[in-house]
């Protein structure tokens, strides 16, 4: 059975995640930092279904909470998948108004939290596995006017899947990264200031509008799958064409 820890696991693409990998055969560690019912409505839906699943609360910028999310994961077997799902914004605004504490905040997180996963996921998949960094097509794009420095967070989960892929691969863990385009999610309000983005703009995609939690969690899953058994290093690109 595979054993997957899904950070960020009870909102958004994480939540359509963890629900998609417990249809699929998968026992599933939802962790999260704050928000305990929802993770346990998350859980509560995979057991309803037949499934295994627990909620693990915990601080990634922390590495003994991240340590802690990884020994909770393996009561449920031995892990064997990690997505590094779990990522903050902030308000759009002008680069020259970017507040310090923000900045942190989003590199602790965003960075050094999915490098701490990365890294115990290594130390920890002796018989191999697979990890799947959700970085965002903001890597590429840039994020001007709005959060360049969350798009340059996003740009580095995109070269630790790569160098991640060649030292790791020889130990059988492959090791891939997912971009999402603008997606319908609570980032935008919660995050971004603007509950309305994803409206205003999805429609400049070439497929002419934002993308759904689940069509991100699609992608997530077949990178997880022994349908992908000869997928690493890779970036599979979720952003309706931009």
């Amino acid at each position: 059975m595979k054993v997957t820890i899904v950070t960020g696991g009870s909102r958004g693409i994480g939540a359509a995640t963890s629900r998609r990998l417990a249809r699929a055969g998968h026992a599933v560690a939802v962790g999260y930092r704050s928000d305990a019912a929802a993770a346990a409505a998350i859980v509560d839906e995979i057991t309803a279904d037949g499934g295994q699943a627990v909620a693990v609360a915990g601080e990634l910028a922390h590495a003994g909470d991240i340590r802690a999310l990884f020994d909770e994961a393996a009561k449920l077997g031995p892990v064997t998948g990690l997505v590094n799902n779990a990522g903050v914004g902030s308000r759009i605004g002008r680069f020259v108004d970017l507040d310090e504490a923000d900045l942190r905040r989003v590199v602790d997180v965003n960075v050094v939290g999915a490098i701490l996963c990365a890294r115990e996921a290594a130390r920890r998949m002796t018989d191999g596995g697979a990890i799947v960094n959700v970085s965002s097509a903001a890597a590429t794009l840039g994020s001007p006017f709005e959060y360049p420095h969350y798009a340059a967070s996003k740009a580095a989960l995109d070269a630790l899947t790569l160098g991640l892929s060649k030292e790791l691969g020889p130990e059988g863990i492959r090791v891939n990264t997912v971009q999402p385009g603008v997606i319908y999610t609570d980032f935008h309000g919660t995050q971004s200031g603007e509950p309305g983005r994803a409206d205003r703009v999805g429609p400049n995609a070439p497929l002419g509008r934002a993308g759904y939690p689940d069509e991100v969690a699609a992608a997530i899953a077949w990178l997880l799958s022994d349908d992908a058994s000869y997928v690493t290093g890779a970036t599979i690109r979720v952003a309706g064409g931009r």
